[in-house]
């Protein structure tokens, strides 16, 4: 019995150390009637985060680079809701026009930074144009973004003291890197460092950061990536399930409003946050206390999936090798 009592009064007194040491505090981020800007919006996730929002009661703008696919977004949406939304056409690798589209739509609240491409492709075969690309709409553009936002959601739109979000969409190639996207893990795994500097930066101001991390997600994009995905890739992707657009959706929704930094959209991203939280901020103790715990356990989970991943790579490589050793003609002898 003084054992459980002893047993009790440990964690009581450890989750108190624990909330007395997490940061930034708990929030709550409403999105009805507030200005949800959403980049990527014309398809995929930022469809049918867009959709969401509307749905929810949000003013909503989304900004892509297709007029045509903006204006289908559009009829789209307001079809499904009955809700117009704005949209502004801009290459978000282009600062002026991502400026003027910003300053066209007015006062942001929650600014979702959801543009992003991916060429998979061993590193070696992959040129440096596409990488170039990569970086410039996955980094480049979110800075872009964010610094053409900043300034008004720093001042505050009519005078409301409600705290405002900034949502950055990363990936779990941003957690842990994956054969056959070097280049891609590279731009994810940069965001991560924007998102926990930026939060220090601007959590006086009642703005807070969110980064995203889904898994494979039913896109246009991704139809396209699988063409070129190295065969390898295409085996490692069999462990990561592939999620609906409108459910990582209303999983990044809910992460915004409850003004969580690291927003996982599945178990194995949560297994991947857990393992990777660092030094990111944590607002629940609840999860701090879960992290704790259990990254023991998920470096275990971790060690065991990266043995199947290189036992992957060294099995492909091997028979590839074979295979070519074998293609090879044996030189004729002279009669």
């Amino acid at each position: 019995m003084a054992l459980i009592y002893l047993l009790v009064v440990v964690a009581v007194l450890g989750l108190s150390i624990l909330r007395f040491l997490c940061r930034p505090r708990p929030v709550k981020i409403p999105i009805k009637d507030r200005h949800v800007f959403i980049t990527g919006g014309s398809s995929g996730i930022g469809l049918a985060l867009a959709h969401r929002a509307a749905s929810a009661g949000s003013r909503v703008s989304i900004l892509a680079r297709s007029v045509s696919k903006l204006e289908e977004a559009k009829e789209d949406i307001r079809n499904a809701t009955g809700v117009e939304v704005a949209v502004y056409s801009a290459d978000v690798r282009n600062m002026e026009a991502v400026r003027s589209a910003i300053e066209a739509a007015g006062p942001i609240d929650v600014l979702i930074c959801n543009q992003g491409v991916y060429i998979s492709g061993e590193l070696v075969d992959v040129d440096m144009n596409d990488i170039k690309f990569m970086l410039d709409v996955n980094v480049v553009g979110t800075f872009h973004l964010i610094k053409a936002a900043l300034p008004k959601m720093k001042e505050g739109s009519g005078g409301s003291d409600l705290p405002k979000s900034i949502g950055i969409i990363s990936s779990q190639a941003g957690q842990i890197g994956i054969y056959g996207y070097a280049a891609y893990s590279a731009s994810k795994f940069a965001l991560r460092g924007l998102a926990e500097a930026l939060q220090q930066e601007v959590i006086s101001d009642n703005i807070h950061v969110s980064l995203i991390t889904p898994p494979y997600t039913e896109t246009p994009g991704i139809v396209e990536e699988k063409k070129r995905r190295p065969k390898i890739t295409n085996k490692l992707a069999q462990y990561s399930p592939v999620m609906k657009a409108e459910d990582v959706a209303e999983k990044v929704l809910n992460g915004i409003e409850s003004g969580d930094f690291i927003v996982s959209c599945s178990f194995i991203g949560h297994i991947l946050s857990i393992s990777t939280a660092g030094l990111s901020p944590q607002r629940s103790y609840i999860m701090a206390f879960i992290e704790l715990v259990g990254i023991s356990f998920t470096r275990f989970v971790g060690l065991c999936y990266l043995w199947i991943c290189y036992g992957i790579v060294a099995k492909y490589q091997s028979k590839h090798l074979k295979n070519s050793t074998s293609t090879k003609v044996a030189p004729k002898k002279n009669a």
